[in-house]
């Protein structure tokens, strides 16, 4: 029975010291660990700290866009008939001026050969017209007759000339042809695209950025960018931008040429671009971890007279580290990069200077 009592009076003995225990805890909370310095003020947060310095930033705006060749048309006919011969290899490099294909002109010489021998009955007749008329044999009119008709004659056959050197049809310009559609023997019209004609030398990056960027944009200006599935990064310049804003989705469209000597670049691909915007000579940057997102905007700690001290800031571009600061701080502020996440308006603070 005895030992019964001892047990129940150890167990109370136990309780009590962990109460005990934990009111003086609660009581340590309660005073949050205050230490008693001149003044009986609360002791200072231990925090880190940097002394705003300004800086040389180059702020780069990354897009996206697109690669386009720098000339690229299909290739058609611009008559209809057979096809009798093929000049052009598949995905080879032809020359501007080069004869890919020929249409069979036969029908068209002959109506060549008729034609001329109108002109050339109507152009004696013109001069016979033109003789009587010295010798006032005829009148004024009936030599314009003559003269119309030879001229007729003559419009009519150049009109087929022409028609008989478009059945011969070249590259408009340099550059590696694609895949054919056709075949000898095939019948072709204006409709038909024979192949696809591309100039690769050069290409051409077509973005958009934001509308508040389009004063900082200038002719001439070089930009990098990359493509997938390699990590080279290749160069252009800007070369035409639009003068105006497109209203649906307030941007501004531009391009860029970029040399493509070894055909890396491939028309129709994805650029991820990155755009350079002015330099900033006395540009104010702050670590990432010393903002605090708030309501309005973002804040930072400052330390004034070992007190930290709350400032809402604008912020602009950011780095992997560091974010521009546009506006609340100045030159030489000692800004608190630790701790910022405990720390009230006015809380006393000891600050370490990274």
């Amino acid at each position: 029975m005895k030992f019964k009592y001892i047990i129940y009076l150890l167990l109370a003995v136990v309780l009590g010291g962990m109460i005990f225990y934990r009111i003086s805890e609660n009581k340590q909370n309660t005073d949050g660990g205050k230490g008693k310095g001149p003044g009986g003020d609360k002791k200072p947060a231990k925090v880190t700290g940097i002394i705003l310095k300004p800086q040389v930033f180059s702020d780069n705006l990354s897009l996206s866009g697109s690669i386009d060749a720098n000339e690229q048309v299909e290739i058609r006919s611009e008559v209809s008939g057979i096809v009798e011969d093929i000049n052009f290899q598949e995905g080879t490099i032809v020359i501007k001026g080069q004869q890919l294909f020929k249409i069979n002109d036969l029908e068209l010489r002959a109506q060549l050969s008729q034609a001329k021998t109108k002109q050339t009955l109507a152009s004696e007749n013109e001069r016979r017209a033109r003789l009587l008329l010295q010798k006032e044999a005829i009148s004024q009119e009936e030599y314009d007759i003559a003269s119309a008709d030879f001229r007729s004659a003559k419009a009519q056959t150049q009109l087929i000339q022409a028609q008989i050197a478009k059945t011969s049809v070249k590259a408009p310009f340099s550059g590696k042809i694609g895949l054919r559609s056709i075949s000898k023997g095939t019948y072709v019209t204006p409709t038909t695209v024979i192949a696809n004609l591309v100039n690769t030398s050069q290409v051409k990056i077509t973005f958009s950025i934001p509308e508040k960027y389009a004063t900082q944009m200038k002719v001439n200006t070089m930009l990098s960018f990359t493509v997938a599935g390699t990590k080279e990064q290749f160069l252009a310049k800007i070369y035409a931008i639009e003068p105006g804003i497109e209203v649906a989705t307030r941007t501004l469209k531009m391009r860029a040429l970029a040399q493509n000597p070894d055909g890396k670049l491939i028309p129709g691909t994805f650029a991820n671009v990155a755009l350079p915007l002015e330099k900033i000579n006395d540009a104010l940057l702050v670590p990432t971890e010393a903002l605090i997102p708030v309501q309005n905007g973002k804040k930072v700690f400052v330390s004034v007279n070992g007190k930290a001290k709350e400032i809402m800031v604008e912020t602009g571009a950011r780095t992997d580290k560091d974010v521009l600061v546009l506006s609340g701080l100045k030159p030489g502020d000692t800004v608190l990069t630790s701790g910022v996440m405990t720390l009230k308006d006015d809380s006393p603070v000891k600050v370490t200077l990274k």
